[in-house]
């Protein structure tokens, strides 16, 4: 028969902080809500303090000699600890790779931009890699040029991390997510780029008055 867990603990961490009755260690350096040292003493007596405030107790050390616990609310460090964790996950920024020939025909073009497009939606940066062969080599600069035409199709979406660069028998460039201030500028370029639309008044055009001949 599996025997039941007991105490708080996310999964995947029943075991990594020992608290309250579990800690069963003679003697133990305790820690106070604020931060403070209360000094070594007997499991029972740091769990009494804990419970006046409320709180945990919590083993934060317990290779130290002797271990280290202190009082604390484990359910409000346990949040602490899994929002961190989420956000440094979030933060983590994966380098995709695109590769493409300098003579890449229009429907691959088109099939390796939506998925470079769907790169930058989720987060990742995208590098893109033109390999050269061959004569290509030799006009190294006519593929740099249209390496830079491909990274302006993303002007909409990406901002450029790693301009076009020529390295060894390959041109390779890196592109972003935009961030805030590179979608501000974007979005008054593709304004400043549209033509200003005229009124037209509803009212018909006078037409001159007739003299008598004068």
């Amino acid at each position: 028969m599996r025997r039941r867990q007991t105490g708080p603990g996310v999964p995947g961490e029943e075991n990594q902080y020992r608290i309250n009755h579990q800690i069963r260690i003679a003697q133990i350096l305790v820690i106070g809500p604020e931060g403070d040292k209360l000094g070594v003493m007997s499991p029972d007596e740091a769990r009494s303090i804990a419970s006046e405030h409320g709180l945990d107790l919590v083993e934060v050390a317990p290779n130290a000699k002797p271990p280290v616990c202190r009082i604390m609310d484990f359910g409000k460090f346990r949040y602490e600890q899994a929002k961190k964790a989420s956000s440094s996950k979030a933060a983590k920024v994966d380098l995709k790779e695109l590769r493409l020939r300098p003579k890449t025909d229009d429907h691959d073009m088109e099939t390796m931009v939506r998925k470079a497009k769907g790169f930058i939606a989720h987060g990742d940066r995208v590098r893109l890699v033109m390999r050269l062969r061959g004569r290509e080599q030799s006009h190294a600069e006519l593929w740099l040029d249209k390496m830079v035409e491909i990274i302006n199709m993303f002007t909409d979406c990406a901002s450029v991390a790693q301009p076009a660069k020529v390295e060894g028998k390959m041109i390779t460039a890196t592109i972003e997510p935009m961030n805030n201030a590179d979608k501000d500028k974007a979005e008054k370029a593709a304004k400043a780029d549209k033509p200003a639309v005229s009124e037209k008044s509803d009212k018909p055009a006078k037409t001159p008055e007739k003299t008598d001949g004068k």
